[in-house]
């Protein structure tokens, strides 16, 4: 077995079959100098593409650094879901913020997921967009909650949203390991490294400087301080997520490292693939640590599961999440392993976007909790309004309240690594 692993090779991606299958961009040399710019984009990824693309479109000088290649972190290793609305649902959102706040979110979210289909419509960028997601119950009595979630979004929001009971649910998979679920139609899924680097090149047409390979080593305020040369701007966009490191201690406290792994399979043959999933959607499951998966389009089965909170990888990547694949599609028990990889997102502890202006000149996005591949897109561009003037909907975010984790930054690991071991437990219940 050829198992692909993750590694911090500089100048390359870590192994996976995204990387395998990306297309291929020249290296953006590293900073050499010191610069003065308009504006600096911290992070390469879908925030500080989005952010920077926007910025230069409206007329700012923007420079862009990434401590490794574009798209190399969570954004080129994610599952590639598109989700509508935010990470939380719409009927605890009404309830913990209040109905008005809610509809903003929602919008808010839509729009995330519309500028996502938009910008690759714009720049033709070749990352195989796919429709659909279906959301699917390990328990049979989440049903009725089901059931009523998606009666409650078709009457109030407007939504195509389709209950699945268990005869449907297996008519769109071939698999007895679920109860009941929902198909969203204007959900979607990509290749989530092309879609980056589809970003980045239209990020440079719009006349961004990018130079990757190039880290910032220390801030104070809007000066930045890389390996090359000092960075010093109007404006800081933090576009870190998950890689922030010691950059605002305001952020890291609110803001939680986390990783996720994914393998993906030989190529399964078409009889097989369209047993598995005879419409080609992408799917997530309803446990706390979530097991999310869709096809390649070379008909490979790629599996998200398991998590860690360290940026430590276990040993065996492979075996991760090949085991929770295998409960919920036994016919893969034969299937090779070709690729598994990690990648290190990042959470907040209410699963919103943590959106903040931090000092004068200085604003943050991160903590998209696994909705990233649209909110991030979409806080880059809110960033870029709320530079230009036009911040409404950046300030709808930034007025979200967010508790701090606990502890001091030492202990935040094994608190975060205690509670989410006894939400894993809960999934096995």
């Amino acid at each position: 077995m050829n198992l692909l692993y993750a590694n911090d090779i500089p100048g390359t991606y870590p192994p996976s079959w995204y990387a395998d299958t990306a297309v291929p961009r020249p290296i953006a040399t590293a900073l050499d100098r010191d610069i003065q710019t308009q504006v600096a984009v911290v992070g390469a990824g879908y925030t500080g593409l989005s952010a920077a693309l926007h910025l230069a479109q409206a007329g700012r000088q923007v420079v862009l650094v990434d401590a490794h290649r574009v798209g190399w972190g969570a954004s080129g290793r994610n599952g590639g879901q598109i989700g509508s609305g935010q990470r939380i649902n719409q009927p605890e959102l009404e309830e913990s913020l209040g109905h008005d706040m809610a509809r903003d979110l929602w919008a808010i979210g839509q729009d995330a997921r519309e500028l996502v289909k938009s910008l690759i419509a714009r720049h033709t960028i070749p990352c195989d967009l796919t429709p659909g997601i279906t959301y699917t119950d390990h328990r049979q009595r989440y049903a009725a909650g089901t059931r009523a979630y998606v009666e409650h979004m078709n009457r109030h929001y407007n939504t195509a949203l389709q209950y699945l009971d268990a005869g449907a649910v297996r008519e769109r998979l071939g698999t007895q390991a679920y109860y009941s679920g929902l198909h969203d139609p204007d959900g979607a899924h990509l290749h989530p490294l092309n879609y980056a680097l589809g970003l980045a090149t239209a990020a440079r047409t719009a006349g961004v400087t990018i130079h990757e390979n190039t880290p910032v080593t220390s801030r104070d305020g809007r000066v930045l301080q890389t390996p090359g040369g000092q960075i010093t701007a109007d404006h800081v966009v933090l576009a870190c997520n998950g890689y922030l490191g010691g950059l605002d201690d305001q952020v890291s406290r609110h803001v939680m490292p986390i990783n996720n792994y994914i393998v993906a399979t030989e190529p399964l043959g078409e009889a097989l693939a369209r047993e598995l999933i005879p419409h080609n959607e992408a799917v997530a499951d309803s446990k706390f640590v979530v097991n999310y998966f869709r096809l390649s389009r070379d008909n490979r089965m790629l599996f998200g599961g398991g998590e860690s909170y360290s940026y430590r990888f276990p040993r065996d990547l492979a075996a991760k999440a090949r085991k929770p694949m295998i409960e919920i599609f036994p016919q893969l028990a034969d299937a090779k392993i070709t690729h598994a990889w990690g990648g290190t997102l990042a959470i907040t502890l209410s699963r919103l976007p943590y959106l903040r202006r931090l000092q004068d000149g200085v604003m943050s996005a991160s903590g998209y909790s696994g909705h990233g591949v649209a909110l991030a897109t979409l806080s880059g561009a809110l960033m870029a309004e709320a530079i230009t003037g036009d911040s409404p909907r950046f300030d709808t975010m930034a007025r979200l309240a967010h508790r701090a984790f606990p502890g001091p930054r030492r202990w935040r690991t094994p608190l975060l690594a205690l509670a989410m071991s006894w939400y894993a437990l809960r999934d096995r219940l």
